[in-house]
């Protein structure tokens, strides 16, 4: 079986997600094997220096030039190179047996040097240092962060205010301008509607304007198969029918999608799961294959969807409540999307009250009312009889961190199924939807009116 030294070793120059988060945490000293702990010493210079993951080659010409090792060390240290190739492992138990790992070896020198100290040997400290030695040892995490500092911090408070969050924008006007300007990362964005309605086609269509961005989409699927979301995805970007794909010929197609590949640089990777079967620990094992194998970072993540996922917390068939179960769900998928740093858009289904009603509220929400309770943005796709006939559907929202829920809280955009697309409507069509009480849905320029002088500013 493997040390988890050599392990450390192996992720720290080809995963670059683990090297970030554990390089400025391990020692030196943690390594008992004198060449291990040369080899470490050269990959945090290497990564230090050059703000890089070092190469196999890259880190035998440091080795080599180092004037502390004999012929035969380096010969071996070469041959621990050439073991440490990159190999899948679950990035997050990976981190905390790593932590784990330098806290024993902490308090493990912590207490060796004690014994020194108290022997008289450390000629540099007396006993007076060992509470401090300990406290160093016990005090080893992953996460120096301890809290917000309200009053001392403020200046760091103040700039954050001021800097301009990064965003994905979407196509469509409306879902811009109640985001302000677009989903932000480490977010969990909910789409609820009753079957048939557009869960799928409105992820799709998202997954591929987000594509023609230049960015990276992964989506996940557990109720289509891969070739099946592809093929919607295919409607969208290459403007042919759903009915007329299959009637398509080989050497048209080819030219559309040469012409898409022309458009973008971002990459679509679509990865079907049989449906309730996996959880974020398998979303999590994707993620780190793609990273290694394909050199793949997803910038959004869709998973379609939340309600046919699994539980990582809870074995199937457990005993619990549906709205634990899905709760968790919820919970499992925004904390990926924060220690992946990407936001993540995924649906729900609504109550059968709620299939069958004119307008959908949280109440609706199938199975579980901690879903709402955990997502940042969430909000419903209705449609009717009279909708369809204008090849139209609405939006409501019903929950909004981003924003005030409350401005344009319906919406009409027009919908285009055989192409499995999303379009912004002419103004006329959301004159109807101006609630009692709720501002014009009108999109355009006017900015919001700004305090005349500092004066208004009361605390």
């Amino acid at each position: 079986m493997e040390r988890i030294e050599r392990t450390a070793l192996r992720n720290l120059i080809h995963n670059e997600t683990y090297c970030r988060k554990v390089l400025p945490f391990i020692k030196e000293e943690y390594f008992s094997d004198r060449l291990e702990k040369i080899l470490f010493t050269e990959i945090y210079k290497f990564v230090n220096k050059y703000n890089n993951l070092p190469t196999k080659e890259s880190l035998a010409i440091e080795v080599n030039s180092n004037r502390t090792i004999n012929e035969d060390e380096y010969k071996k240290i070469t041959d621990i190179l050439s073991t440490l190739n990159p190999e899948p492992i679950n990035l997050e138990w990976l981190i905390e047996t790593t932590e784990t790992f330098c806290k024993d070896r902490a308090i493990h020198n912590a207490i060796l040097g004690g014994i020194q100290i108290l022997d008289g040997k450390d000629k540099e400290h007396t006993a007076e240092y060992l509470p401090e030695l300990l406290s160093e040892a016990l005090s080893v995490s992953f996460d120096q962060k301890v809290g917000h500092n309200y009053l001392q911090e403020s200046k760091e408070r103040f700039d954050f205010y001021k800097k301009k969050e990064e965003r994905l924008e979407l196509d469509l006007d409306f879902f811009n301008k109640i985001t302000r300007g677009g989903i932000p990362s480490k977010t969990l964005n909910i789409c609820l509607a009753g079957t048939g309605v557009g869960k799928t086609m409105f992820m799709t269509h998202l997954a591929s304007s987000i594509l023609l961005q230049g960015k990276n989409v992964l989506y996940i699927t557990m109720e289509m198969a891969e070739e099946r979301i592809a093929e919607r995805i295919d409607a969208n970007l290459l403007n042919v029918g759903m009915s007329d794909l299959e009637e398509l010929p080989y050497s048209m197609y080819e030219t559309k999608i040469n012409k898409l590949q022309s458009k973008t640089t971002g990459k679509l990777i679509i990865k079907e799961y049989p449906t309730a079967s996996a959880h974020t620990g398998h979303f999590k094992n994707l993620l780190s294959e793609l990273s290694m194998k394909k050199s793949f970072k997803p910038d959004i993540i869709f998973v379609d969807y939340l309600n046919i996922c699994s539980s990582a917390r809870f074995k199937a068939g457990a005993n619990v409540n549906s709205y634990t179960y899905i709760k968790s769900i919820a919970e499992e998928l925004r904390g990926l999307a924060v220690e992946n740093d990407v936001p993540i858009f995924s649906a729900t289904q609504t109550t059968r009250g709620g299939f069958v009603s004119s307008d959908v509220g949280l109440e609706d929400t199938s199975e579980s009312f901690g879903l709402p309770a955990t997502a940042d943005f969430m909000f419903a796709l209705i449609s009717s009889e009279e909708l369809e006939e204008k090849n139209q559907i609405m939006v409501k929202q019903l929950k909004n961190r981003y924003n005030d829920p409350t401005v344009n809280r319906k919406f009409i955009l027009g919908v285009d199924r055989s192409k499995m697309r999303f379009y912004d409507v002419e103004q006329s069509a959301q004159t109807d939807l101006v609630e009692s009480g709720q501002p014009s849905t009108t999109i355009n320029d006017t900015k919001f009116k700004k305090l005349g002088t500092f004066s208004d500013f009361k605390i």
